[in-house]
């Protein structure tokens, strides 16, 4: 499936000398210009357009139901409103991946999310059941700063630095399936940011020093804050630079080796972020996801996952004031929903913050993928070959035995 995607031209490139002035509009779009009316809590003129076709909604209903028990709908708590209301269940993705394999009678597993998710999906599904991707563009940036190359080069040099036999690999749920397999081939476990303090603690039982892959903040986060850990125990492998950038002093004394990984979303949200919030916001409760930096993690009041975002929320009283740092789609969610009852919910950051990535599965490829497995055409299969398979899920079944 392809759209058409909007272009802009050069002044001038059509030919002759024409004296053509951007429109503010142009510049804002091009990074060029700043829109002082862009904090205005939970919205911003970044909005994601409506559907194109004013039938979509209908058509995604009749598809759906036409496939009837056929298909389980996941969609993650990224996910913009119009493509969530078609969602069966909602959640992070291993609670969405643990759904999908607790529904064995459905055929399909259509996955709103990104890659690695519907990947995991698919590790914990049944081999009759078939995940689909409606975009199978729809990647993650921070699982993608990983490649199987790269941490197999990265194994080799902490081997030469002699330290490789008593480093436990610890990965983050968000990373593809090939890190989930290098992960359970050599001994480790998979997290989420619910249970990394868990799996830390029990990769620090199997030796002494962890390989955490691929997001390095909520690494040092869980190291640092959770675990009385310092920052110098913490070293930054950068998969870009020779030996990591790293000595082989610097690995044999370090506790936690940090891929010099993040994600896009989260590593955005600063310290100015947080102060510039509480001074515009008097008694404003700072509430942020373990991915952001550690500074910003250190000056938040509350830190968790989606999950205990949500919850946190839930169980605040009425006319209580929160900036949450997390991505904005949720963000405004959550607004709208706790507004009746008098919470004051903002995004932490002044700018839009959507994961482009995520936003990739619209209505229109939604649509799509129902349309065609109603109409019998499998598309968009995510499917992972049974090598890979086999270790991802030995990596994933030490994560569902940790204590």
């Amino acid at each position: 499936m392809t759209t058409a995607q909007p272009s802009l031209a050069a002044p001038g490139a059509a030919g002759g000398s024409q004296d053509v002035q951007p429109t503010p509009l142009a510049l804002l779009l091009l990074g060029r210009e700043a829109d002082p009316r862009s904090e205005r809590g939970v919205e911003c003129p970044g909005d994601l357009p409506s559907p194109s076709d004013p039938d979509l909604v209908e058509r995604a209903r009749a598809a759906k139901e036409k496939l009837g028990d056929k298909v389980f709908v996941l969609g993650h708590h990224y996910q913009r409103d119009e493509v969530i209301q078609f969602a069966d269940v909602t959640g992070d993705s291993f609670k969405l991946a643990r759904d999908a394999a607790a529904r064995p009678e459905a055929e399909y597993i259509v996955f709103c999310g990104v890659h690695f998710m519907a990947e995991s999906a698919d590790i914990l599904t049944g081999d009759d059941q078939k995940v689909v991707l409606p975009d199978l563009a729809a990647g993650c940036s921070m699982a993608d700063m990983a490649t199987a190359e790269q941490v197999a080069e990265c194994w080799d040099v902490l081997t030469e630095a002699g330290v490789a036999e008593r480093t436990v690999p610890v990965s983050y749920m968000n990373s593809s399936a090939d890190i989930k397999a290098f992960t359970g081939k050599h001994g480790g476990t998979i997290c989420t940011s619910s249970n990394a303090k868990r799996a830390l603690d029990w990769a620090f039982e199997q030796g002494e020093k962890v390989l955490f892959l691929p997001d390095q903040h909520l690494g040092r986060n869980t190291a640092v804050r959770d675990m009385g850990m310092s920052l110098d125990d913490c070293v930054v492998y950068n998969p870009h630079r020779p030996n990591g950038g790293l000595t082989a002093e610097q690995l044999r004394g370090a506790k936690m080796i940090l891929w010099r990984g993040h994600c896009s979303v989260h590593g955005r949200f600063s310290l100015d972020s947080v102060n510039d919030v509480r001074e515009r916001i008097r008694g404003v409760n700072v509430l942020v996801h373990p991915e952001c930096k550690h500074e910003v993690v250190a000056a938040a009041d509350y830190v968790g996952s989606t999950e205990y975002i949500i919850k946190a929320l839930e169980a605040a009283p009425a006319g209580s004031k929160w900036a949450i740092g997390t991505e904005l789609n949720l963000v405004r969610r959550l607004a709208n929903r706790f507004a009746p009852e008098g919470k004051e919910i903002v995004f932490l950051d002044k700018t839009v913050c959507f994961c482009s990535t995520m936003n990739r599965i619209d209505l229109p490829h939604l649509v799509w993928a129902l349309e065609s497995l109603a109409e019998g055409n499998l598309v968009n299969r995510i499917q992972v070959d049974a090598e890979t398979e086999s270790f991802a899920k030995l990596a994933l079944e030490r994560m569902l035995a940790l204590p």
